[in-house]
Parts: C-alpha cells; sequence; structure tokens
C-alpha cells in the first residue's frame, strides 16, 4: 500500500494512462480539412430520399428540460412512434430520450412500437455527484424500463488527468445498467482538444461504453464533424483492435436534412457501411425530425409543407 492506495490500483492508472497518452495524436488542421471536404459531397434524389428516411430512423427523439411534463412526453412518444400521421410510411424514430423520473411514462406510451425509451442517468448535464447517487439514478431508469442510459462523464476528473476515476465511474455505471445499453457522454465542447477527444474515446470504450456520444447539447459546441469523425476513427480503430463494434452518437446542433446527410455521409465514408444502422449510430437531436420531414414530403409532393405542419417539441 502507498499512502492508502494499493499498488495494483496505481499501477492500473499507470497502465490506463500510458495507453491514452499513447495513441496517435489528432491532426486537427487534416480532420477539419477531410470533414469539410467530405460535407460537399451531394447525394442524387432517390440516395437522399433513403438516406432521410434513415436519418429519421436514427433519431433520438429528446425532451430535457426542467419543465418537462408527462403530457410532454406522450406527446412526444406519440410522434416518435408516427413522426407523420398523414403518411404511414414514414419510418418511426430510434429512441425516446428523458430524465429517469419520466421513464415510466414514456414506457407506457411506447408500449407495443418496438421504440426503445433512453434515459440520462449519472447527474445529467455537469456529472458532479458522488458515484452512489448516479449508481442509485441508473437503477431508477432501468427499474422503469429504460432500454438505454445516457451518462456524461465527469469532465473534471478527465481534464485532471485521472483517468482512472472515470474508467472506474463508467465500469459501474455499465455494471448497474444490466441489460440496458450504456452511452457514455464526452461533452467535448469541454475537452479542448481533438487529442482529448480520442483519449475520451477510447477510455469509454475500454471500460465497456456501448456507444460513445458527443454531448449534453446544454454546453457549446456541440456536435461538431471534426469532433465526429475523430470518434468514429476510434470506434473504426478499436474494432479492428479488439473485435468489439461500438456505435456513435453525435448530439446537439444537428437542424437541418443537410446536416443530418453530411453526418451520413461521415460515417460512411471513415467508419463505414456496418456503422450505418440505428444500432450503431444515432442522431441526438429533435429540432431536426422536423426539417427531415418536410423535405421528405417536398421529395414526394413537390411541395413544402411548411414548418407548423408538423408538431412542435
Amino acid at each position: 500500500m502507498l499512502g492508502g492506495v494499493s499498488t495494483e490500483t496505481l499501477s492500473g492508472a499507470a497502465e490506463l494512462r500510458a495507453q491514452l497518452h499513447g495513441l496517435p495524436g489528432v491532426d486537427r488542421v487534416g480532420a477539419e480539412e477531410r470533414a469539410a471536404r467530405l460535407a460537399t459531397r451531394s447525394i442524387k434524389t432517390t440516395a437522399k430520399a433513403a438516406a432521410i428516411d434513415l436519418a429519421i430512423s436514427m433519431v433520438d427523439l429528446t425532451t430535457l428540460e426542467g419543465a418537462d411534463t408527462a403530457g410532454k412526453v406522450r406527446a412526444l412518444c406519440a410522434k416518435a412512434a408516427h413522426p407523420d400521421p398523414a403518411d404511414a410510411s414514414v419510418p418511426r424514430v430510434a429512441a425516446v430520450c428523458v430524465y429517469s423520473d419520466l421513464v415510466g411514462v414514456a414506457v407506457q406510451a411506447l408500449e407495443g412500437t418496438g421504440i426503445g425509451v433512453a434515459s440520462v442517468a449519472t447527474s445529467f448535464p455537469s456529472g458532479r455527484a458522488p458515484l452512489e447517487a448516479k449508481l442509485a439514478d441508473t437503477r431508477a431508469a432501468v427499474a422503469a424500463g429504460a432500454a438505454e442510459i445516457d451518462m456524461v462523464i465527469d469532465r473534471g476528473a478527465f481534464l485532471a488527468g485521472d483517468y482512472a476515476k472515470v474508467f472506474a465511474e463508467i465500469v459501474a455505471v455499465k455494471e448497474t445498467c444490466g441489460d440496458a445499453h450504456l452511452k457514455v457522454i464526452l461533452e467535448t465542447g469541454e475537452l479542448a482538444t481533438l487529442d482529448n477527444v480520442r483519449r475520451a474515446s477510447w477510455l469509454a470504450m475500454r471500460a465497456g461504453a456501448d456507444f460513445i456520444k458527443t454531448s449534453t447539447g446544454k454546453v457549446s459546441p456541440a456536435a461538431t464533424l471534426p469532433v465526429t469523425l475523430v470518434m468514429l476513427e476510434a470506434v473504426r480503430d478499436y474494432r479492428a483492435a479488439t473485435g468489439r463494434q461500438v456505435g456513435v452518437k453525435p448530439a446537439g446542433g444537428i437542424r437541418t436534412t443537410k446536416d443530418a446527410i453530411k453526418y451520413l455521409v461521415l460515417v460512411n465514408e471513415t467508419a463505414g457501411p456496418d456503422w450505418l444502422t440505428p444500432d450503431w449510430f444515432r442522431l441526438g437531436a429533435s429540432s431536426v425530425l422536423n426539417d427531415l420531414l418536410m423535405q421528405r414530403r417536398k421529395l414526394a409532393t413537390g411541395v413544402y409543407s411548411g414548418p407548423d405542419y408538423f408538431t412542435l417539441d
């Protein structure tokens, strides 16, 4: 023992630090240029129609406000199951994401739809709470029927270099999730560098994350193409190294169909088509759904329906 800490713990922390700092550095200019170049790709009309439907199926329809009510969550769930009530061919969304105390409402509203309920637990959005509180929040959400838990890492600990603490918390939350999938939110807007984004991605995956997620949506900047590019490279390389596939979820700031399609191109060209399903890629956005629905109807009818045609979230 050294100062009350076992030598085994110190050795594990040192090994984790060595691995994370041994990752190749990120060329920020190169990442930004590649993301910008891929964002200019044009898509033909037939491919655009398929891309819109794919993007809709990847949306995590979300409400995370202090003023959320059971009625608002039920309305959101109805939209998740039938995004355009006038067109049954529109695919349903991937999941509905709510605070843990509203999970039961969402589960009941979505019964029989096949849509999962995600819950932000672990002291969202700050991530600053005792581990016992984070685990209790996770346990309550899973007990209420959450199929996915979106946890946020302690960025203060990460930026201070206490990788072992962040790792241990992810492991503990993953164990508490049981059969529920764990999405680990890195809050990339606070990580300062793309090197940190890569390190946090690998740390989360090593600790057992099923998905890595850019942002809470409460911090600016939220999702960006260069950040998502780095995360997609990380999951691609992690699968090559370990054989385990991990999903990616950009969240926050994705508002238009053009934005959504840029991300789909980025996925295809960086990680590959294996990630182009809702099982491995999600869009954490609610406002984008209405624009996707408007563009879909425009392709089908030649006429814009207008932003107030669909329900506002």
